[in-house]
């Protein structure tokens, strides 16, 4: 399936790229989401008459992004789980948790942003979270699991 990208998509490419992807990833998620359009003549000629449109678009995207990862520098959050004695967890602290943590803050995150490389937290301690806040912004916070009373 071949598509126009209508914003830059993480490991597949930029605004404007033609790509081909399986048609499933392409009818399931690039296109319902707005990413990509199908590569017909009609919508090659739409996407080159309204260019300056997306590439504005995105530049507004790019650096509301980049406004918010430096609302997110130095932050961290506490999040109480249930432990036992030697510290593991009943449970885990994952995306969900995360986000939810630091909405209360103030500091507005979606659980698709958060990034945990090794999987949920399943022990006590402080851990390093990586947000993917655009395709080429990320931050990164610290998360502090600490046992319930």
């Amino acid at each position: 399936m071949e598509l126009i990208l209508l914003e830059k998509v993480k490991n597949l490419g930029g605004l404007g790229d033609k790509v081909k992807v399986k048609p499933g990833y392409g009818r399931n998620y690039l296109v319902p989401r707005g990413k990509a359009v199908p590569a017909t003549e009609a919508n090659v000629a739409e996407f080159e008459k309204r260019r300056a449109e997306y590439e504005a678009k995105s530049n507004e995207l790019l650096s509301a992004a980049q406004a918010r990862a430096a609302k997110f520098e130095g932050a961290e959050a506490t999040i109480k789980a249930n432990a036992s004695p030697e510290g593991k967890l009943y449970g885990s602290v994952g995306p969900r948790e995360i986000a939810e943590a630091f909405s209360a803050q103030g500091l507005e995150l979606e659980k698709s942003e958060v990034i945990l490389g090794e999987g949920p937290l399943r022990n006590l301690g402080e851990y390093e979270v990586h947000l993917a806040l655009h395709a080429d912004v990320q931050a990164t916070v610290k998360v502090k699991v600490i046992a319930e009373e």
